[in-house]
């Protein structure tokens, strides 16, 4: 399983990504989720996935390709007016890649599905941040739906639900996404450190900070230890209810 959110802030975009990869208890692999993009200003692109590795692998590797060698069948990421048309074609290629799997006469191609987040801007629009499905239909981030998760969401987003504000530093963003992360993993083996983030900044147009979050990180165990300590003092502080 994984967890990925992005997350549209008024300040620009926030990615996080796990790491772990399992096809049962015995077989636990560290796998790259969150892959990049950048031509210094003029565009950004940022993509997250979650689902099949060998789909999204393919997605991811296809995109790349085109990266260095585009032409009219196959249109580049790079060379896309919009990042609505990008997403168009991240669409695309993870609904033939998909396709790819059922025409083989694979069983059960809906283990082959994948789900993708992408966000990113492009020089004269504003940045943006879209869910796309496995069918190859997608949806955008708005003031109603500020971020998006893939995977095992259930855990982490009471945390975002109810501490998400649009106005948030990038600092104040990334500790709660290390709360709504660290929860997931507790609840879930199938979510594991490191973390990958990134966050990108409304207008730069070159890629923003980017850092890996290890299982021994300071500031991950500070956060996950205070969250923890937060908890019990805020149940031990409500009303007593009588019985």
């Amino acid at each position: 399983m994984t967890y990925c959110v992005g997350m549209r802030l008024d300040r620009g975009l926030v990615f996080m990504s796990d790491t772990r990869t399992n096809a049962g208890v015995d077989n636990i692999s560290i796998f790259k989720k969150m892959h990049s993009w950048e031509v210094p200003g003029d565009r950004v692109i940022t993509l997250m996935s979650a689902g099949n590795l060998a789909t999204t692998q393919a997605v991811v590797s296809i995109l790349e390709e085109r990266t260095k060698a585009p032409g009219e069948r196959s249109p580049s990421l790079l060379e896309a007016p919009s990042m609505f048309q990008v997403a168009r074609m991240v669409a695309k290629v993870l609904k033939d890649v998909i396709a790819e799997h059922d025409s083989a006469g694979m069983q059960a191609s809906s283990a082959f599905n994948a789900t993708l987040i992408l966000g990113g801007q492009i020089d004269g629009t504003a940045p943006r941040l879209f869910l796309i499905y496995p069918e190859g239909n997608f949806i955008e981030a708005g003031d109603d739906t500020p971020f998006f998760q893939i995977g095992e969401t259930k855990y982490g987003r009471p945390i975002l639900v109810r501490a998400y504000r649009p106005d948030m530093s990038f600092a104040d963003a990334v500790k709660l996404l290390m709360v709504s992360f660290d929860s997931t993993i507790k609840a879930n083996l199938t979510v594991g450190l490191p973390l990958d983030l990134q966050f990108y900044e409304e207008g730069s147009l070159v890629l923003g900070y980017k850092s890996r979050i290890e299982a021994n990180d300071a500031d991950f165990q500070r956060i996950s230890n205070g969250w923890g300590e937060a908890l019990n003092a805020a149940l031990d502080s409500l009303p007593d209810i009588e019985l």
